[in-house]
């Protein structure tokens, strides 16, 4: 089995959490981690195409000697790629240009203002009545589209007036927005639902930036990607005697074999920390190109400037390449990872999507260049709209350890067979009989399951036809957060009819 080398970095890294902070002319959002990495053996080939590079570029070395994002200004992604000189184009394709198919990328983009929110809404969960995480998600999206101060303010200065000063704003925004009703109804009737529940919520504790998300989201990548041999090596942090947070962290989620190391002395570490700036760039140039910057601008559409699509095709290569790095090679389902608020994750890859879709620069023109950010905008905002549906769902998704070409482990332990025809059929006889039901599903045909624990034996059956509309209430139940399993369940067989009783 291969052992991996993964080499961790982070942008927009806010070491505290405070109105300084959120109100900074330089301030983003998202906090952008990167973590990027290859089997020990391509390791020696990684660092010789690195080491080229950098070579290459020694005059952009920093006072320490180090070739670090910091040289990427800014100012030069205003209009994404396109707005790049010649010198940085090539210097972005030559970096892009190390990484291949046998590349293992993953990062993370967590919003600060959301981590705020969740603070707010610590003992709210997901129910049968309320989708807490679409509320947290709408307050998220609004703090961050408006950026309302007085709002913001309050969260330090006087969080026991915080809620009623959210309140306020969000009664301010739903009048405000009846003057383009067409365009804001849904965001009002959100705004509508949020202050009923608004009522209930008391002030926010002492706020402290929390590291373990992108960790998280990374224990779930190995896990998917089957990786059980690896090393992780952090840039380091605070005193050299001491564990950084961030490597408090990474030992929180369980994650092994983890150290830190300086990124004077780690090939790896200044290729996590030159993706992490690219990546992390682009995300605030579009950010900041969609941002609402006066209480005017609310109640309109907002769209890229036209100069987004005015690319050469170098430029354009750029996208196509940075596509292929992020969404085609190394395609696996947490290679990316967000919170609850995502849209400027959605919104970034959906650029690269919208980008490489073109054959060359001639076709953007021919698609009528000045329609192209409506064309985007309307794009982009499918994919919010599928992915704000797929979040809807609360349900589990198990991921397959294929060790057996027969069947796989569910979440409980029991044998799911590919072949759904195999998987043994609950059998219910006349009369009544109770079960410890661990949990019900269905496989991907939609097949309702249930697993039961038969001496502490956990197996997995198909449900009688019969039981079919139970099985998708329960599921639907779960799907809103109303998990009803583990419980027992009383099966009842009456003259060839079927009930069932949670007890």
């Amino acid at each position: 089995m291969d052992t991996y080398k993964f080499y961790y970095d982070e942008s927009e890294h806010s070491r505290k959490i405070n109105y300084n902070t959120v109100t900074a002319p330089n301030y983003y959002d998202n906090f952008v981690t990167v973590i990027v990495g290859w089997t020990k053996e391509k390791e020696k080939e990684v660092f010789k195409k690195y080491e080229d590079f950098e070579n290459k570029y020694t005059d952009r070395k920093d006072k320490n000697g180090e070739l670090k994002s910091t040289t990427l200004k800014q100012k030069k992604f205003e209009f994404g790629f396109a707005s790049l000189d010649k010198a940085n184009t090539q210097f972005i394709m030559d970096f892009l240009s190390i990484f291949d198919e046998s590349t293992k990328l993953y990062f993370s983009v967590a919003s600060k203002i959301e981590y705020l929110v969740l603070q707010l809404f610590i003992g709210y969960h997901n129910n049968f009545v309320i989708d807490a995480d679409a509320v947290k998600y709408s307050i998220t999206k609004a703090l961050v589209a408006y950026r309302p101060q007085n709002v913001i303010k309050k969260i330090y200065d006087n969080p026991e007036e915080f809620v009623e000063e959210l309140k306020r704003f969000f009664r301010e925004r739903i009048e405000c927005n009846r003057s383009n009703i067409s365009l804001k109804e849904q965001e009002n009737e959100a705004f509508e639902n949020i202050l009923y529940i608004l009522d209930d919520i008391s002030a926010i504790p002492e706020l402290q930036w929390d590291y373990c998300m992108p960790f998280s989201g990374f224990a779930k990548y190995l896990r998917e990607e089957q990786i059980k041999n690896y090393a992780l090596i952090l840039d380091k942090e605070g005193e050299q005697n001491e564990s950084s947070r961030t490597m408090q962290a990474a030992c929180g989620m369980e994650l092994s074999n983890v150290t830190e190391k300086n990124s004077k002395d780690s090939c790896g570490l200044r290729m996590a920390d030159m993706m992490a700036g690219i990546i992390s760039k682009l995300l605030k140039a579009l950010c900041d190109e969609l941002h609402y910057h006066s209480i005017a601008e609310g109640t309109e559409k907002k769209l890229l400037n036209a100069k987004w699509f005015q690319l050469n095709e170098t430029q354009l290569d750029l996208y196509k390449k940075l596509y292929k790095i992020i969404c085609e090679w190394d395609n696996a389902w947490y290679k990316s990872y967000a919170g609850i608020y995502s849209d400027d994750l959605v919104c970034f890859i959906g650029l690269l999507g919208y980008m490489a879709h073109f054959d060359n620069t001639e076709q953007i023109v021919n698609e009528k260049l000045e329609m192209q950010s409506e064309y985007f905008n309307g794009y982009v905002c499918q994919q919010l709209s599928d992915y704000f549906n797929r979040r809807r769902s609360k349900l589990p998704i198990d991921l397959i350890d294929k060790n057996d070409e027969e069947y796989f482990l569910n979440r409980r332990g029991a044998k799911v067979y590919y072949d759904i025809t195999k998987q043994p059929i609950l059998q219910i006889a006349e009369g009544s009989q109770t079960e410890m039901v661990l949990s019900v599903g269905m496989d991907k045909s939609g097949i309702p399951l249930i697993t039961i624990s038969n001496e502490d034996n956990p197996i997995c059956y198909r449900l009688p036809e019969e039981l079919s509309d139970w099985a998708y209430t329960v599921i639907g139940m779960a799907n809103m957060g109303e998990n009803l399993f583990p419980s027992q369940v009383v099966f009842t067989k009456k003259k060839n009819r079927y009930f069932t009783d949670i007890l």
